[in-house]
């Protein structure tokens, strides 16, 4: 009897001290990651997809040091984000991990190669294009409803932090993925560039409607400076014109959609963060910031490491921490570190109208 008592007793701690955990995981500030794969943290190896970054070197200086899914040579900006706010990287929508009190740390739904418009990326076939992103965010909130209930809930989604990155793909994977693509022939840049204003305006719409009120929305960085580009298009080293006009289009406008949308909702909800400078500056001055090179890919091959995809077969560089680029398009880890230090404490040129550091100052005084 001594022993059947001690067992219910132990039961019934154990579900107490599960409860709480439960609960004070949703006290704390869950982090919510839409986006390509400049964010994707792995939901592409559950994929059939092309857009995959699950082998080496991929994850070479992640702490396992293995591939994870991260474009990376180490960890990404949602990673270091939530170092950042204290909390645990968020998994994967697509993980099986992602259940029970995992999902309360948050959720990121990103994927490789997607877009703001339905057909960027279709050479990638099967990928988690932005409509699916916010309906998986929907199905998220009826998984975290029945284990903590609807106000629970709803408050969790309301505190959270939401990285929203979109509009790279939509001209490098898109427009200028090749000469007279079809939306090159429907729309002048200086058109397509509203066009994608007007279909990114829903998708943030869409975001507050299912909750979000605190979101950092990236803009693109420096599209034609990539290793990538360079190898493509220029022939001294200097970045390809008409991508960086695209992305001089491109992010001013973004910055003029965020703040009528923060008027119009009477808050600041969304947060704009000037990627496109932050990268500018170790781009035009790497050794200021302890880069050899803002030029060169550590891994890939060809001219400037820009040629292709990163694999095992690639060159790779010793030291990752001097290149201010992982592979043709991406950050190394060092780099993202750089650009997350600018999110979290940038000026108002780097993050408007607060920075990182300031939103989590002013939303623990609410």
């Amino acid at each position: 009897m001594a022993t059947s008592s001690s067992s219910f007793l132990f039961l019934i701690f154990g579900l107490v001290t599960t409860l709480a955990t439960i609960f004070s995981r949703a006290e704390a500030r869950a982090f919510f990651v839409f986006g390509d794969s400049l964010v994707d943290n792995g939901n592409n190896n559950y994929l059939a997809t092309t857009a995959r970054a699950d082998a080496y070197p991929y994850g070479i200086d992640y702490p396992t040091h293995r591939a994870t899914g991260r474009f990376s040579n180490g960890l990404n900006i949602p990673d270091l984000i939530s170092q950042s706010i204290g909390a645990e990287p968020t998994l994967p929508y697509l993980s099986p991990q992602l259940r029970g009190q995992n999902l309360l740390v948050g959720a990121n739904f990103a994927s490789a190669g997607i877009g703001i418009l339905n057909d960027t990326g279709v050479q990638f076939v099967n990928i988690i294009r932005i409509p699916m992103q916010l309906a998986y965010f929907q199905q998220y909130q009826q998984r975290v409803s029945g284990l903590i209930g609807a106000e629970q809930t709803q408050r969790l989604i309301n505190e959270a932090l939401v990285l929203i990155t979109l509009g790279g793909n939509d001209f490098v994977n898109n427009y200028y993925l090749v000469p007279f693509s079809a939306r090159s022939r429907q729309y002048a840049l200086p058109d397509y560039v509203p066009y994608l204003i007007s279909e990114y305006r829903k998708i943030l719409l869409r975001l507050y409607e299912l909750g979000a009120r605190r979101v950092l929305v990236t803009g693109t960085g420096p599209l034609g400076c990539v290793p990538a580009e360079l190898a493509q298009r220029s022939r001294n080293g200097e970045c390809a014109v008409e991508l960086q006009r695209a992305a001089g289009l491109f992010n001013p406008q973004l910055t003029q959609l965020i703040n009528e949308l923060n008027a119009e909702l009477g808050d600041h909800v969304f947060i704009a963060a000037n990627t496109d400078q932050m990268h500018i500056d170790f781009i035009t001055n790497p050794q200021a910031y302890g880069f050899v090179t803002s030029k060169v890919a550590c891994c890939g091959q060809g001219a400037y490491n820009g040629i292709g995809l990163c694999t095992a077969l690639s060159n790779l560089c010793p030291n990752r921490d001097i290149y201010a680029f992982w592979d043709p398009f991406h950050p190394s880890e060092r780099a993202n570190k750089i650009i997350v230090q600018q999110i979290l404490t940038g000026s108002s040129e780097y993050m408007h109208p607060m920075n990182l550091s300031t939103i989590m100052a002013v939303d623990s005084k609410a």
